[in-house]
């Protein structure tokens, strides 16, 4: 496994993150248990201030759908970096910790009524408008509060960026925003600019995620100053800002190769600047929202090691005491990590083996063929770069609590998600009435 951050093996050739010995953090606060590493999370938003605000005057917007907790909020505030949000549910989570509602940008292809009034009485600094209905419902919205909304336009560019097909969003096809390509883009502009409670500032697109090859944003670039350009001479508009997502791959594995950000920082700019006095627009201040190259590589998880299966011949399975709860990523996208023994971290590789997760499906593997010494009940397994969309994506399948996270840095270890319990499992369910204990008790003699 890479080490990444501040990963280190200790004298007692044990995993170390930020300070803190991993079996330890294992001892003291259970497994699985979620590690995020404080000072690698800050270097990553740092990176991306340095190369595209202090550089450029852009705007970077952390995504928040990626990882996201009150602490999580905290640090992004603190990096000076705005938030891309999703939801009522992470716009409010945004405000309980106290970001700044002018620094949030309110994402979503099918946002309620209520999320949208959620976010007009917040005051956040844009509404990124996906469709004609949220545009239509959004101005009517505004006139009965009085205000007028700014708005930013997500476009579908078509841009084929080589990524897994389940994370590609910038094609023809696809859920999200207005296509250029068959006018719907044009039409939604000009609806925009008709409208007395909106304030149309810019424009957005996405690409997709885990992309690699830079030359797809500048291809990106292209279709949108182009598309830019038409929409001035018809309409006598241009856009004073302009969103190209996120989507920086990030290492996984030996088969990933991250771009460096100030690479892909100078490549964007320099590409709307180009492209802009080639259409002689004026050139629109860049914006960006990485989420998985800030939190993805800061994240660890950590399990210990159960049942060891050998099928000789065929395969040895070792279990975990996690899995698809609390990282579904394997399953939905066949998404590969590494992995070492935390416990024996310095020791070499002996066999290939299989990591399988606890729940109730035979597709809840984490991990399949990975060199590792030969694993014992009782090991503690850690897993690489789990900072993004593994939290956020958890679940309680199988009735399995969600794990607890903790933030880790100069040696101190603090919980910033507490650990669920079998009480916090069922704290939303309801016995009706008509099944009270008389009825369940009657039906359980039934059948004697």
């Amino acid at each position: 496994m890479k080490l990444q951050g501040t990963m280190q093996i200790n004298d007692k050739g044990h995993l170390e993150i930020g300070g803190c010995d991993t079996v330890e953090l294992a001892e003291r606060f259970g497994t699985p248990l979620y590690v995020l590493d404080e000072q690698y999370f800050r270097q990553n938003c740092r990176n991306y201030y340095r190369a595209f605000t202090e550089k450029y005057d852009g705007i970077v917007l952390y995504a928040a759908k990626t990882l996201l907790t009150l602490a999580v909020c905290r640090m992004v505030a603190e990096e000076g970096l705005s938030l891309d949000v999703v939801s009522g549910g992470e716009l409010y989570t945004a405000k309980k910790a106290r970001f700044p509602m002018e620094r949030v940008y309110f994402h979503g292809n099918n946002k309620s009524a209520a999320e949208l009034k959620l976010a007009l009485e917040y005051k956040v600094g844009r509404i990124m408008v996906d469709n004609p209905h949220e545009l239509q419902m959004l101005d009517r919205l505004a006139g009965e509060a009085g205000v007028r909304a700014k708005i930013m336009l997500r476009l579908t560019p078509g841009v084929e960026a080589h990524t897994h097909e389940y994370i590609k969003t910038g094609q023809i096809d696809s859920k999200f925003g207005m296509v250029i390509e068959n006018g719907q883009a044009m039409e939604i502009i000009k609806q925009a600019l008709a409208l007395e409670n909106v304030q149309l500032t810019g424009l957005h697109c996405h690409i997709g995620s885990q992309i690699f090859e830079l030359q797809s944003y500048a291809h990106a670039a292209e279709v949108m100053l182009g598309f830019a350009a038409e929409v001035r001479r018809e309409t006598g508009w241009q856009p004073e800002e302009m969103n190209f997502g996120g989507g920086m791959g990030i290492y996984y594995t030996a088969a990933d190769e991250p771009q460096p950000v100030s690479k892909y920082a100078d490549m964007l700019v320099q590409a709307v600047k180009t492209l802009a006095q080639a259409h002689d627009l004026i050139v629109p201040r860049v914006l960006v929202e990485p989420g998985r190259s800030i939190s993805g590589p800061a994240g660890t998880t950590l399990y210990t090691v159960g049942a060891v299966k050998n099928i000789p011949g065929i395969r040895k399975y070792v279990a975990v005491d996690g899995g698809m709860g609390d990282n579904p990523r394997p399953a939905l996208y066949q998404s590969r990590y590494e992995a070492l023994l935390a416990n024996r971290a310095a020791q070499q590789p002996q066999e290939t083996v299989s990591i399988a997760g606890k729940c109730c499906e035979s597709g809840d593997m984490l991990i399949w063929d990975i060199d590792l010494p030969t694993p014992a009940p009782g090991d503690i397994l850690s897993v690489s770069a789990t900072g993004a969309y593994n939290y956020s994506m958890s679940m309680n399948y199988n009735r399995l609590p969600r794990p607890a996270m903790v933030l880790v840095r100069d040696g101190a270890a603090d919980i910033i998600v507490a650990r669920e319990t079998y009480d916090d499992l069922i704290r939303n369910d309801v016995v009706p009435e008509r099944l009270g204990e008389s009825r369940v008790v009657k039906i359980a003699g039934a059948g004697r």
